[in-house]
């Protein structure tokens, strides 16, 4: 850790996303993350994995919100959540394949040539995800 980094790490990340029921499906269902709190009249949903929060909000009108594109919105370009290693990151993928909503960007893949594994998708909600298992 830095000796002069004046931050300790995320406390959460905060999405806004076009289907706010199917994203917070895929969170729980999926990814097996625990609803930690709810905000109905926002709304505002907050789910974690036991390490990571991750706020989701409902777009106020998802039909003329404008769509990701990763090379000319300024903003999120993507988040990476880590799995236990190369297997869980496979089925993981196994697992992502089947699951309504999702679409993988690539299948998981050497890291710039190094023994770290990653993947990337999108998720219910629209936005690009990665998943990465760190080498061991």
């Amino acid at each position: 850790m830095s000796e002069t980094a004046l931050t300790q790490g995320a406390h959460h990340i905060g999405l806004t996303v076009s289907d706010l029921a199917k994203t917070r499906a895929f969170f729980i269902d999926t990814l097996g993350f625990n609803q930690v709190g709810e905000i109905p009249d926002y709304p505002a949903v907050f789910v974690s994995d036991g390490t990571t929060m991750i706020t989701l909000w409902q777009a106020v009108n998802p039909d003329t919100a404008v769509a990701f594109d990763r090379k000319n919105i300024i903003g999120l370009h993507h988040f990476a959540l880590k799995v236990d290693g190369a297997d869980a990151l496979d089925a993981l993928h196994d697992k992502l394949k089947t699951t309504d909503g999702v679409k993988i960007e690539f299948a998981p893949e050497s890291l710039g040539g190094g023994p770290t594994a990653h993947m990337m998708c999108f998720i219910p909600g629209g936005i690009r995800m990665e998943f990465i298992a760190p080498a061991s």
